[in-house]
């Protein structure tokens, strides 16, 4: 006789959970070795560069690997579905008015806290030559950062070269610098797909939504591998971070943070609550996943399959809008490192007693949203963008160098705001489209669940 009440499944923990717990492990061991052995300590030194940093970047390759068919096949097939032209730049004029939106107000914000607070003012001089050592520690990338802030073309070439000579070659350096091109030429093509009859691009609709698909299957091996490969990140940040860096950037890295959470949790949820009509507590809530995928990888590009699933899921948007909007925003709208890259050179001015005026911080301001649409949705990305800023206010820009070994923990920060903010972003397009799915619970709103007029 069959079992009328068969037992229930054991399921094991949530993917975010075992990311989580491998954050906190890394964290708590890389301290225990750094204050029983030390920062300087030969074996433990050579235990992070050839184990734990190796096992890290497993972690990462095995994401970056696949960013490249991932971003293409999602973008091309959301701007397809969109339908037409006219749709694309109509969701497409929303989406950038909301990302120049956010985007001045977290600078704006990044600049009032960095002149209230002055977190780079009264350095002392013997802990500021310290502290310059560690450009020798970091010189690699900085100098890496510098060059490419050398080298960097007039804004006008540089706006001109979005639009690539070579798709192929922009997709072969996408992870640095060919990603806003090659976008745009997926634009271009989803644009063109649209555009041309349905049964003919029929076939080739499905290919790209085979090649999506196995792009996301692709993350979940990755994400799968996510507790180690975080925790050999943590770990060998944690392990090697002076404490002579923690006391004297402690307090450029309390502003960077708590600059980031009013911009999470204010702007944000006014944005969430008054443009989108939604929830911000139900919203935050629903992307909690997201965020600390967010949170561990410190990458937009890689947060993306997640952002994605839980658009159509969770918050139940329309998916050829959120679609597209994540897509874009992965790279183009970067709000948490406009707002880092606003404190930074804010707070190098001050520690190499530059003095900035106003209108050279309103120039800050505006590169700084500039190089958030223009820096790439990837672990460091930002350094590039800094230096080209520091070098347009008469900072030295070797002075990256400075802030480097401490920036993992304000990467990962920053990412979650950043992809806060394509949610937002896609929240906000869709109820100003009139495509609001079953939202959240809104007692505090109107009492009512309201349905969508898709």
């Amino acid at each position: 006789m069959q079992d009328p009440t068969p037992l229930p499944q054991r399921r094991g923990l949530p993917l975010h959970t075992r990311i989580f717990i491998g954050l906190i492990l890394g964290a708590v061991a890389g301290a225990v070795c750094q204050a029983t052995l030390g920062a300087e300590n030969a074996g433990l030194q050579a235990f992070v560069k050839n184990v734990a940093q190796p096992i890290g970047q497993v972690f990462l390759r095995l994401i970056f690997m696949i960013v490249v068919p991932l971003l293409f096949s999602a973008l091309v097939l959301g701007v397809a579905e969109l339908g037409d032209a006219s749709k694309v730049g109509r969701v497409g004029v929303k989406s950038l008015l909301m990302t120049v939106l956010l985007s001045g107000s977290a600078v704006a914000l990044a600049l009032l806290m960095a002149n209230v607070f002055q977190p780079g003012a009264g350095i002392d001089p013997v802990r500021r030559e310290r502290l310059t050592l560690m450009l020798q520690s970091g010189s690699t990338q900085a100098a890496k950062s510098v060059e490419n802030a050398q080298n960097a073309k007039p804004i006008s070439e540089a706006l001109l070269e979005i639009i690539p000579r070579n798709p192929l070659e922009e997709a072969v350096r996408a992870l640095d610098g060919g990603l806003l091109p090659l976008m745009f030429f997926a634009l271009i093509f989803g644009i063109a797909v649209a555009a041309v009859d349905a049964e003919k691009v029929a076939p080739l609709k499905r290919l790209l939504e085979a090649v999506l698909a196995a792009s996301l299957k692709v993350i979940d091996f990755a994400m799968a591998f996510g507790p180690i490969g975080v925790f050999a990140l943590i770990f060998s940040t944690t392990a090697l971070l002076g404490t002579d860096a923690l006391f004297a950037l402690g307090k450029y890295v309390l502003v960077v943070l708590a600059a980031l959470a009013i911009h999470q949790f204010v702007a944000y949820s006014l944005a969430i609550r008054f443009i989108a009509r939604r929830s911000p507590v139900e919203f935050f809530k629903q992307i909690r996943g997201v965020m600390l995928t967010a949170f561990a990888t410190s990458s937009s590009n890689a947060t993306l399959p997640t952002a994605l699933r839980a658009a159509e899921e969770d918050l139940k948007l329309p998916r050829d809008i959120s679609t597209f909007v994540l897509t874009v925003g992965a790279t183009a709208n970067q709000n948490g490192t406009a707002l880092f890259e606003g404190i930074t050179v804010l707070f190098l001015a001050q520690f190499f007693g530059v003095t900035l005026d106003l209108g050279q911080q309103l120039l800050v301001l505006g590169l700084a949203i500039l190089a958030g649409v223009g820096t790439a949705g990837v672990p460091g990305g930002s350094w590039p963008m800094i230096a080209i800023v520091l070098l347009r206010v008469g900072v030295p820009a070797e002075a990256i160098g400075i802030v480097l070994g401490i920036d993992r923990i304000l990467d990962m920060s920053r990412t979650v705001l950043n992809v806060t903010g394509d949610l937002t972003i896609a929240a906000c397009v869709s109820t100003l489209e009139g495509r609001k799915s079953v939202l959240p619970a809104q007692s505090d709103l109107d009492g009512t669940l309201r349905e969508s007029d898709v």
